[in-house]
């Protein structure tokens, strides 16, 4: 049972660090931050598990934690309003080709970003976008202006 346990707290304590380190930062993973994420796994294992290394310990742990995860995702389906808090919601970084600062800043991106992303989707210049949105997967979308 007290594995059980730790692994809730551990998993509620993940889904805020989750939030807290932003979502732009979490979708596009460097080698450094795969690196941070073995050794956080390794350090969540041992205090879910404590000196308990049987499979039935294993077991209870990653079955709790997949039990909050599809919870999560329940809770996040059948109650729409509490999406926002789980999930977040997308942010306008960009209109009419100019950045909204107060949102890049609070997302901690900066415009180079934004025209890194927009590169990638084929966009030469930023002046051609009527809006770019930062989606809760921490992709940038853009809407290109008509004509």
């Amino acid at each position: 049972m007290d594995i059980v346990l730790r692994a809730i707290v551990v998993f509620a304590f993940l889904m805020v660090l989750v939030r807290v380190i932003g979502r732009r930062e979490l979708s596009s993973l460097q080698p450094f931050d795969l690196i941070l994420l073995i050794i956080l796994g390794d350090a969540v294992q041992q205090g879910l598990t404590q000196d308990d290394y049987s499979l039935t310990g294993a077991f209870l742990a990653v079955g709790t934690i997949a039990l909050c995860q599809v919870l999560v995702s329940y809770v996040s389906y059948k109650f729409p309003r509490t999406r926002k808090v789980i999930e977040g919601v997308p942010i306008i970084v960009l209109q009419d080709g100019e950045p909204i600062k107060d949102n890049l800043s609070r997302e901690r991106l900066d415009i180079d970003d934004v025209a890194e992303s927009a590169r990638r989707q084929g966009i030469g210049q930023l002046s051609e976008v009527k809006w770019a949105v930062l989606e809760t997967t921490g992709q940038i979308s853009f809407i290109k202006k008509s004509g």
